[in-house]
């Protein structure tokens, strides 16, 4: 059999073998980090959640049990308790905390509280939790006590 008469085979050689599997582990790198974004995005989303029930909760047993409730916001800790419950709720670290309420719910720029009165109404006030570019606000109405949560952009 003559050299030009052999037929080539059509095989994959060594070196384009290892191209591929480079391109392979560089794309499923980047899919591990847009996981990790995604799981971020779920933590911040659950934690404003978790804020919006204990505020419904709140004035819920206010308007039920005739008496004042407190949402009280540890602003240095990132915890949060539920007047007449022992349980301290954590906001993850790596949530960012901005809350807006009235002076007189203020202790020692420490502490930040919402109080639900027996007649549905509130000291009212805002909730911005946030990390990187995505931002959850939780708006609290002084007349009514209603509770609204909405996605936001983040300030910078």
């Amino acid at each position: 059999m003559k050299p030009s008469q052999r037929k080539h085979n059509k095989g994959f050689t060594l070196l384009e073998l290892i191209v591929v599997l480079v391109i392979m582990v560089l794309g499923f790198s980047m899919v591990g980090i847009n996981v990790s974004n995604g799981n971020d995005a779920t933590a911040l989303k659950v934690a404003a959640r978790d804020i919006v029930s204990a505020l419904r909760f709140a004035r819920g047993d206010a308007l039920i049990s005739h008496q004042e409730m407190t949402v009280t916001l540890n602003l240095v800790k990132k915890t949060y308790t539920v007047s007449r419950r022992e349980k301290e709720y954590v906001i993850p670290k790596t949530i960012n905390l901005k809350v807006v309420t009235a002076k007189s719910q203020i202790q020692d720029n420490e502490l930040a509280s919402f109080r639900f009165f027996p007649d549905g109404s509130a000291t009212g006030g805002r909730v911005t939790l946030s990390k990187g570019k995505a931002a959850w606000q939780i708006d609290i109405n002084w007349l009514t006590g209603q509770i609204e949560l909405d996605e936001t952009d983040s300030q910078p």
